[in-house]
This record gives structure tokens, sequence and C-alpha cells, in this order.
């Protein structure tokens, strides 16, 4: 069993006070940009084991009559169908995706600003989309000269020309579907024009990463270093905060580059002769609490550790799609390095090549000469394999011989029909004109849901599917697209080898 390091209640008791604080020391108008996953964010449940990953929403519940929320997108990533990895949709999908999650949580959204809109015919289309929706589309425009030119940025030129969102709560969450998407430009947007009106609000952070109060090279923070390896993020001792305050404090490179820049249009957007109230540091800027909810340390730090082998199979695996640079698969590596973890400390990683050793050495007939294993650790610590074959995926044998254990059905029982694989099969080859007649994951949960109709044993393994959430998984090959959708559904935690599994590209 995995030992819980977090407490979620501790953490949001100290969380709402940090941000109704904050808030009091403006004139009660406080833009909160929030950075990272607004919901099911499961970096944070991966390395603070026992974090709840939807603990943000309950956040916001709990501000709920003091919060409403604006969603920021940037025209170009809607133009360029940009994907967000985790659920594999675009972010203009992501953004209505989150506008319908927060709705679920009782929270509305009706407003969404799409920033640096050059009138991309997507973004165009994306925001009729919206406003037949009901929901109230501003634009802000490119402003030539960002972030160095002050003086433009912040006039009438700059900020000025700017859709004015209006809102009405005294906190005003800005959030996005991903990074790059312009929360701090919207921030700093909304605070010219709220001081053009004599609104005297405040700006503020909230990140869960870095933890500002652990060490520089606490895991849980080279876990974050990792998580961003591909955008070269870097964690720091933030040198504001030191010669402010003589007190070490972790921040990252961009937040203290930006530093200096921000704190000039800051001034410049409250005026001469005003003072900043808080601001010293980019960590001064921040509300974030996340440390305060660490009860076991060591439990943090193996999760995290644990966190920056899968991001290096990660990279690992999409650098060899063309999709991640040879750059971001190094930095991954040379962080495993620092805290001293090599990939086969990942307990499931040496019984999937073990698995395929056996496949091999076994009857020689792979699923089109691949032989590949796959592991996965139960709840219970158990790690249980399976290997690839002409019938199924290795990733298919792997779950089955996984639900049949939580289910308590011997080996010898067969969960699928002979003439459900045949018929599966047969339509693969005959008519879809398939490589391979092996079943991948997809197919296998669809063969064992029929299955359940009529057989016991394979009813007892659907419901033990669910047994399988956070379930650490390893499989020597890269998987198929429906191994890899498969996978996601079940919310398994999934890593890979670099090598193409057969007919990778065609599936």
């Amino acid at each position: 069993m995995k030992k819980i390091g977090f407490d979620n209640e501790k953490y949001l008791a100290e969380q709402t006070r940090a941000i109704l604080e904050r808030v009091e020391k403006f004139d009660h108008k406080l833009y909160l940009e929030f950075g990272g996953k607004l919901l099911l964010d499961y970096h944070a449940s991966r390395v603070l084991p026992g974090y709840d990953p939807t603990v943000k929403m309950r956040l916001l519940q709990r501000l709920k009559e003091n919060i409403e929320i604006i969603i920021c997108i940037y025209a170009r990533d809607i133009e360029a169908g940009r994907l967000r990895g985790d659920f594999g949709m675009t972010y203009d999908l992501a953004c209505l995706k989150t506008i319908d999650d927060l709705k679920d949580w009782g929270l509305d959204v009706n407003k969404v600003a799409i920033t640096r809109f050059k009138q991309e015919p997507l973004a165009v289309k994306f925001k009729n989309r919206l406003e037949r929706k009901g929901i109230k589309v501003y634009i802000h425009r490119e402003i030539k000269g960002y972030p160095e030119n002050i003086n433009k940025i912040v006039s009438a030129q700059g900020y000025g020309r700017n859709d004015y969102i209006k809102t009405e709560k005294p906190i005003v969450v800005i959030t996005a579907p991903g990074p790059g998407s312009g929360k701090l430009a919207t921030c700093l947007s909304q605070l010219y024009h709220d001081h053009k009106r004599g609104i005297n609000s405040g700006y503020a952070k909230f990140e869960t990463f870095p933890i500002w109060d652990l060490p520089l090279k606490h895991q849980v923070n080279v876990a974050y270093e990792s998580a961003t390896a591909d955008l070269g993020d870097y964690n720091l001792i933030d040198p504001f905060h030191l010669k402010t305050y003589n007190k070490k404090a972790v921040n990252y490179n961009r937040d203290v580059d930006a530093f200096p820049i921000l704190k000039n249009m800051l001034q410049k957007i409250i005026g001469k002769g005003k003072k900043m109230l808080i601001y010293n540091s980019p960590t001064d800027m921040g509300v974030n609490r996340a440390g305060f909810g660490i009860v076991d340390d060591q439990a943090v730090r193996e999760a995290a550790k644990q966190e920056i082998i899968r991001r290096y199979f990660r990279y690992h695996w999409e650098f060899m799609m063309g999709l991640e640079r040879k750059e971001t698969v190094e930095r991954a590596k040379q962080l495993m390095q620092e805290v001293g973890v090599k990939d086969e400390e990942r307990c499931c990683v040496v019984p999937a090549r073990k698995a395929a050793q056996e496949a091999a050495q076994g009857s020689g007939k792979g699923d089109n000469g691949i032989f590949s294993g796959a592991a996965i650790e139960l709840p219970d610590g158990r790690v249980v394999s399976g290997k690839n074959s002409p019938l199924m995926h290795a990733s298919s044998s792997a779950i089955i011989n996984a639900i049949k254990h939580l289910a308590d059905i011997p080996d010898k029982i067969h969960l699928l029909p002979r003439s459900v694989i045949n018929n599966i099969a047969a339509l693969k080859k005959e008519v879809l004109d398939a490589k391979s007649e092996s079943l991948d994951l997809e197919e296998t949960l669809v063969a064992l849901s029929i299955s359940a109709a009529s057989n016991p044993a394979a009813e007892a393994c659907v419901k033990a599917l669910k047994e399988l959430r956070n379930c650490e998984m390893h499989m020597t090959h890269m998987p198929s697209r429906g191994d890899e959708a498969g996978l996601r559904k079940l919310k398994i935690n999934f890593t890979c080898g670099a090598q193409p599994s057969s007919n990778y590209f065609l599936r």
C-alpha cells in the first residue's frame, strides 16, 4: 500500500486563508493567475501521495461566493490545433471541457478571453461557437514589443486596446487550458483598466510547483523540473527574496527572469508616487501553500523519484514519435542522475522486460514478429505481467491477468470466448485490412464486456477494472493507439520503452 504524504484538509484550510488574506491587501479586488491544471492535477497526485486531483475545485467551491472565473486561450493555439497531452484533445476543446467541468462543480463560467487575436479563421469560428453557447468573448490584441516596451504596453495603444472584462466578485480567477495562453497578460490588462477607473485592484499567482518552502533539490521540486523539461524550465533560489529578506525560497527561471519587468509594469499601472504594498520578489507574488499539506516528507520524496523516472520514459517515447527534442530527453536523464535513480527502479519495468524475453523464448510467434511485455503493479503491491501473442497485445494480456488476480479467478479459466476473439480478428483482417489480428486493449475490453453478459467470471473481472485506477504499468514497446486509449480510460499511470510495437504507426 502506498503511504499517504499529503493532507488535503490541512492544505485547503491554509490555502483558503492565504487567498482571502491577499485580497484584503487591495480594495477587495484580486486577479488570481491560476497556474497548472485546474482539474485532475495528476502530476500533483503522483508526487504528493494523498493529494486529491480535484482539490483545486474544492478550493474554488470554498471561495465560491467571492470568485468569478475567466478562461484565456491563445488564438494561434486554436489555429494550430495545439494538443493538451494529458487529455489528448485540442486547446479549444479543452477550454470547452473546462467550462463544463466547472459547471459540474457548481461554478459558472461565462467569460473567455481570446489572447493575441489576429482574426485567425479557426479562432473566429471558436469565438462564434462560444457566443452561441451564451458565453461572453473578449478580444485581446497582440502588442508589438511585448514585454520590453513597457511605455507602449501600459498605454492606450497597448492594454488600452484590449476589451475590458467587467467583473463583480472580489476574486477573479484567471485560468487556461495550458501554458502560454496569456493568463498573466490578461491579469495585467485588467489591472490597467481597473486603475484607469480608480479601482485599486491587485495581482497574485497561484501555482503548486515548485514548492517555495521546500529545499531547492528536494525530489518534489526536481520532479517539477522534469515535468517542464520540454519548456526548458529550471528551479533556482529566488535572488530577490534572498536579498530582501535573507531567506531562501525556491522559484523557477521564467518567473525570476520576468520579475523586474513585471514589477516595473505594475508600478506604471499603479502610477507614480504609489508604492507596491507587497511584492519585493516573485515569491511574494505567490499564494501557494502546498508545502503546508505535506505530512510525510519521505513518502513524497519517494513518490517524486518515481515521477522523475516516468517523465524520462514519456519524453523518450515522444522523441521517438518525433514530438520531442533530444535535449529534453537528455535533461530528463540528467535529473534522474541528480536524484540517484535508474529506470529499472520503477517496479514494473524489470517484470515487463522479463515478460518480453519469455515471449521471445516461447512459441516463436509474437505479434508480427515483435515480442513485447507489460507489467502492472496492483494496489496490494503485487506485480502482474503479460506478453503479446497472435491473440492479444502485451497490455491486454497484463490487464486480463491483473483483473483475474483482483477478482480471485484461477488462471485456467478463460474470460474471452474463442468465438468472440475470432470474430473480432476476422473483422480486423478481412474488413478493416488490419496488419495484425492481435487484440489491442480497447478491443479486449469490448470483448470482455460482451463475455460478461454470459460469463460470471468475466462479469467479476469487469467490476475489478475500477481497482486498476492509478496503478503503475510499464510496457517494453510503445503502445498502439488502441492500447494507449484503453490505458487512459482506465486511468492507469503507464510508461513504455522507446521501441515501436508492430505496425505502431499504422494503427
